[in-house]
């Protein structure tokens, strides 16, 4: 049975070469990898193939199911082969995206988005009814289309009536071979592109700025644009810009020189889409603005010049701030050849880039995969639900980050989605809850979906589900106020409303209707959803104007010039890394202010009461504290816990060492004289230095440390009788013999020693001394049982140092008559005898006679 005629489908289109082949590859398979670059009809004549194959092989065939990256190029891909193959839309070719869906019993191809298809695998994982599975454009990695792969290749693992066709528009299809399974042929389509001429229009300025893509820089692109057009009239032009926001300041631009400009995004109502991608009926060159949507998975008709900003829009999660979302970067150069292919479908065609050639030789070659930059919280929810947390077990080309895979893991717990498999030794088991199972019946983030079930309880179903509509839609809140933002999506005063709608009838429907129990309305229900939502994200109001102390732990500021400065509590929808005036790093993009009552309400889980213990100038102390994630909301002084106060004083004692303590004069001088024996004779003598010393700290410094902790200041420790326990019996005796505190000089005088630093294992004992008290010493005095000799630092009668030695003899005879010689005429009181070996020893004058 034969379903469509595909010679009149392909007429005009290379993938027509490709279809003896792939007929041919079905018949003695299951599976096969079509390489083509975009253009080349793929997308539009394998579906139908498949469907003749699928009909003409088995007496009940299924559907053909097409999943596409985007709801834009799901619904374009199926208008257009209905309008090829002569059928009307929802008969024999029908799409289903979020929120939409044009199919009957007699649909045989069905476009859907990969979202939409994992979905379907998670409620029927055997796909009744499906005899055969497109995945198209698997080289852009979404996240989703990732995963639909690996839970796609499963399915058909276990059922081979199941085909799978996977479609790229890049040379990595033997990477794909080799994960759909051993034997797996490569198709590849003939096609000769046209010529492409290159030109390079750098901006006097940057691209971007600390605040994103820069009004200058758009100013250039529309510029750009509107002379590219002039030089080359023929066809119309496809502009590729970021994101929505830029893509509607540049058509306005174009529109004010005159040009016919319409925008391309995947925000736009379908009707917005439509126009963008249907020829114009008069032939006039229109200009198409556009983001990535227009990459590779649609087709942009008429088009011969494309003009490229080289910019991208990526997921990104950062995880030491925890902060997930959309960051502008430069396009990659596989991203940015297929975005210039656009211009050389059908004749030869030119691109211009708003780089300089150099800029470009520095972007890289290929974009990250989604998996391995993008917040992992939906998918992780998805993998678990399929029996493989993590991905364990599945064909997926690139396996989840570790770190961003557990943060999801956190997150999911938090929400009540999953728990730990406790009868399983493995640590790492975790099962889905009956709360998990709910919250992925919404097809939004499970942030999102527990904002709308737990929300409708308190405001109503139908305001939740407007408001999570809000929440979730990616469009720009002037100075971050989201309140703003809501106001003018139901006024209609922006392109988005149509979509809002959309999705707010859609997430109404996926909940019974119920009523509000709560005086919540307005504002204060936005906020409520929001903090639902994102109760990490609720901020309190710090220090500088405009800036906000997170739950998460992060800090973040207002753009410049919010209404919504000042605030003292924010329920926040969208925060993101950039320029912040506080220089925190994160720039509020939505928010709306919320009562401190109220948030507390919603981050109930959060409030946690806690006992921080810290040792600061030398104690201990302990303040109780009332907080809200990172926020603290009250703190009280209060007595330390015993244990706590003892890991306070183990964690100073470890990062400054025993100079946390505080080291009396006769304390330090103990170490020192000990330190000094250790190192002439060894054990038993305790060696001194920190190390050693902490090591048996509680052998020598228990009581103290409990002292300590129980609060005492370390200024009032009697570290020198702590010290004392370390001293060996019964040697210690003769400490005072072999490293004495004072020696008795010939003049009477006992002279305290000055031992070097614990660290100075080469430096000798002092002793600073006059030098008429040391008249008639005769050697140099040692220590430790002779071992160590002392050095002297003899003084003049003012105490100034006169000569160091530690060799007195070798003094008298050489020395020392060059400094009597000196010193007479200066202190001519004091005595400076020929011999200083016989003189009597004097403290004081010759006339004084001491």
């Amino acid at each position: 049975m034969t379903l469509f005629d595909l010679e009149a489908i392909g007429r005009g289109l290379p993938a027509a070469a490709l279809v003896p082949k792939l007929e041919a590859a079905l018949r003695s398979g299951r599976r096969a990898v079509i390489e083509a670059p975009p253009g080349s009809g793929k997308t539009t004549l394998v579906p139908p193939t498949l469907a003749n194959v699928v009909a003409a092989i088995g007496p009940h065939p299924g559907r053909v199911i097409v999943a596409q990256p985007r709801r834009i190029a799901a619904r374009a891909g199926a208008r257009r082969l209905a309008t090829l193959s002569g059928t009307r839309l929802g008969q024999e070719v029908g799409f289903s995206v979020r929120g939409e869906s044009q199919t009957s019993r007699s649909t045989r191809v069905e476009f859907v988005t990969a979202g939409l298809l994992l979905r379907r695998l998670l409620s029927e994982p055997d796909l009744p009814g499906v005899s055969a599975i497109v995945l198209d454009e698997v080289h852009e990695r979404d996240l989703d289309a990732d995963l639909a792969f690996a839970l796609v290749r499963e399915v058909a693992d276990l059922r081979d009536d199941l085909a799978v066709i996977a479609m790229s528009a890049t040379l990595d299809t033997a990477r794909w071979a080799t994960l759909l399974g051993e034997g797996t042929p490569v198709l590849s389509v003939p096609m000769v592109p046209h010529p492409l001429t290159v030109e390079w229009a750098p901006a006097a300025g940057p691209r971007l700025d600390a605040r994103g893509v820069t009004r200058a820089f758009l100013t250039h692109v529309a510029e750009t644009t509107a002379r590219a057009m002039a030089a080359h009239p023929e066809g119309s032009a496809l502009v590729f810009l970021p994101g929505a926001r830029e893509v509607d300041e540049v058509t306005n631009k174009l529109r004010a020189y005159g040009i016919d400009a319409l925008p391309l995004t995947g925000s736009l109502g379908a009707r917005e889409q439509d126009a963008a991608l249907t020829p114009p009926a008069d032939g006039h060159p229109r200009a198409i603005v556009a983001t990535s949507v227009a990459e590779s998975s649609l087709t942009v008709p008429d088009v011969r010049l494309v003009v490229d900003s080289c910019l991208a829009r990526e997921p990104r999660l950062d995880l030491d701030r925890d902060l997930s979302g959309l960051v502008t970067v430069s396009v990659s150069r596989a991203a940015g050849d297929q975005r210039a292919g656009r211009a050389a479908r059908l004749a030869p065609g030119n691109v211009v880039r708003c780089v300089s050639q150099a800029e470009w030789a520095a972007f890289p070659a290929a974009a990250r995969p989604e998996i391995a930059t993008a917040d992992l919280t939906t998918a992780a929810l998805t993998l678990a639900l399929w029996g493989a947390p993590g991905g364990e077990g599945l064909a997926l080309p690139d396996a989840p980050p570790p770190a961003a895979l557990g943060r999801a893991h956190a997150t999911l717990a938090a929400l009540g989605a999953i728990a730990p498999v406790e009868s399983t030794p493995a640590a790492n088991r975790i099962e889905v809850t009956a709360r998990g199972r709910a919250l992925a019946q919404v097809p939004a983030h499970p942030r999102l979906a527990r904002a709308l079930l737990d929300g409708a309880e308190q405001v109503g179903s139908t305001l939740a589900a407007e408001l999570v509509a809000a929440i979730a839609l990616d469009e720009r809140a002037d100075g971050a106020d989201l309140t703003a933002l809501l106001r003018r999506l139901r006024q209609g005063q922006t392109p988005a409303a149509t979509r809002w709608r959309q999705d707010a009838r859609r997430l109404a429907s996926l909940i019974p209707p119920q009523p509000s129990q709560h005086d919540l309305t307005g504002d204060a229900a936005l906020a409520y959803l929001t903090a639902l939502a994102h109760p990490e994200r609720i901020a309190r109001a710090r220090g500088q104007h405009g800036s906000y102390q997170l739950a998460g732990g992060t800090g973040a500021a207002l753009p410049k010039g919010s209404s919504l400065a000042g605030q003292p509590w924010l329920a926040i929808a969208d925060v993101a890394r950039g320029f912040a005036s506080d220089g925190s790093g994160a720039v509020i993009r939505a928010a709306v202010p919320i009562s401190e009552s109220l948030a507390l309400d919603a981050a109930r889980p959060l409030r946690r009461e806690v006992i921080e213990t810290q040792w600061h100038e030398g104690r201990v102390s302990a303040r109780k504290s009332l907080r809200l994630g990172a926020i603290e909301l009250s703190s009280t002084p209060v007595p330390a816990p015993p244990h706590a106060a003892r890991e306070a004083v183990a964690a100073a004692l470890a990062h400054d060492g025993l100079a946390s303590l505080h080291w009396s004069p006769a304390a330090e001088q103990l170490r020192r004289r000990l330190a000094l024996v250790h190192r002439m004779l060894g054990d038993p003598w305790p060696a001194m230095d920190d190390a050693a010393l902490l090591t048996q700290a509680e052998s020598w410094l228990a009581p103290e440390l409990d002292a300590l902790a129980s609060g005492k200041p370390a200024s009032r420790l009697d570290l020198h009788g702590a010290l004392q326990r370390l001293l060996p019996w019964p040697d210690a005796a003769s400490l005072d013999e072999l490293a004495p505190t004072h020696l008795e000089v010939p003049s009477g005088s006992r002279i305290a020693v000055d031992y070097p630093e614990i660290d100075e294992t080469d430096a000798p004992p002092v002793l600073a001394v006059k030098l008429q008290e040391c008249f008639g010493w005769e050697d140099t005095p040692r220590l430790v049982r002779g071992r160590v000799p002392v050095l002297l630092h003899l003084l003049s009668p003012a105490r100034r140092p006169l000569a160091v030695t530690d060799d007195l003899s070798s003094f008298w005879s050489n020395a020392y008559a060059q400094v009597r010689a000196e010193m007479r005429g200066r202190y001519p009181k004091h005595p400076w005898p020929e011999d200083p070996r016989t003189a009597p020893a004097r403290r004081g004058t010759a006339k004084s006679g001491k």
